[in-house]
């Protein structure tokens, strides 16, 4: 019953994909909805199934737009493996931050996150050569999805791109759903829930936490490529610790400890954000007041939200349900 749950999950994962295009009319604005999504995924791997808040999120994001800009300004090279040297830049990104930061805890480990965000930032800024400094990665080729030499999907419009990251975000959200409700999943959860109690039956923390860091990073690395191909551009600002924050705001607005509540999450702030944007300048201190409110009296985020309707629901129905069929045995 709990893995057709979660393949329904994956399901709803798809109806979001696919319902985009026919809501909104900007296909740049709903692969950006898509991108964040897998960034949110990610970060809610660490932070809802692992209890990892990290600052570092924009890292490996950030080098996943440098790395793609990179490898397709200079070696020219088809998409999907100029996405997987995405991918792997933030994987080995997440796992040089994750090395350092799981040696500590609490606020510390919060620190050293942060820390590792500005001192990436301060990289880019500085590698003008590699990163183009305050200017960043200009004139990004966005090449087709080709398998062999053969073209199977084209990404000259934006709708055409769109349909491409649509596919790999489905892709990626069962992958992760898979992750998640496999063993490694499970000790996750055990780790989060009780880390003493984990590590005194057996479990190796730190290589867990690790490993949970290597797939994060390498879902963000992937996004941050994606987005680069989207925009045509890797700015510098994708590597500063504001694009951590988003990140991690999407995630604790979805709701954490399901992947599907990073997508509702990740919708939410791109469409609010895109919207609020045009009535008032200052429209992140609206997204602030929601955080709180969310803080405080839906620690479940929208998802937790969305259950507990659902779950008001179902009683009435069963009960009205009931009421009919008494009316009926006794007429």
């Amino acid at each position: 019953m709990k893995q057709l749950a979660h393949f329904r999950y994956t399901l709803l994962a798809a109806a979001v994909a696919l319902l985009l295009p026919l809501c909104l009319s900007s296909g740049t604005l709903a692969t950006e909805v898509l991108v964040f999504a897998l960034a949110a995924l990610g970060c809610n791997l660490l932070l809802g199934y692992t209890g990892l808040m990290s600052f570092g999120q924009g890292i490996f994001f950030g080098v996943g737009s440098y790395t793609a800009g990179v490898v397709l300004l200079q070696l020219k090279a088809p998409l999907l493996a100029t996405l997987a040297m995405a991918a792997l830049g933030g994987a080995m990104a997440a796992l040089l931050v994750g090395w350092f930061s799981i040696r500590q805890r609490g606020t510390y480990f919060v620190m050293l996150t942060l820390a590792f965000a500005q001192m990436f930032y301060f990289l880019a800024y500085t590698m003008k050569d590699v990163t183009g400094g305050d200017n960043g990665l200009l004139d990004i080729p966005r090449p087709p999805l080709a398998l062999f030499g053969q073209t199977l999907l084209p990404t000259t419009s934006s709708w055409q791109y769109y349909t491409v990251v649509a596919i790999l975000f489905v892709l990626v959200f069962w992958l992760l759903q898979r992750v998640v409700d496999s063993v490694l999943g499970r000790t996750l959860l055990a780790v989060r829930d009780n880390e003493a109690r984990a590590s005194a039956v057996g479990y190796d923390v730190r290589l867990l936490k690790l490993a949970a860091f290597v797939i994060s990073g390498a879902v963000t690395g992937l996004a941050g490529g994606l987005h680069a191909m989207m925009t045509g551009v890797a700015p510098l600002s994708n590597i500063e610790y504001h694009t951590s924050e988003s990140i991690l705001i999407m995630t604790v607005i979805g709701g954490t400890g399901n992947l599907f509540a990073s997508v509702l999450g990740a919708s939410f702030y791109v469409l609010a954000g895109n919207w609020l944007s045009t009535l008032w300048p200052r429209w992140l201190m609206l997204l602030g007041f929601l955080l709180i409110a969310v803080s405080l009296y839906m620690q479940k985020g929208l998802f937790g939200l969305a259950m507990k309707l659902i779950n008001a629901v179902r009683p009435a129905r069963r009960d009205s349900a009931v009421e009919v069929a008494v009316k009926e045995k006794h007429s």
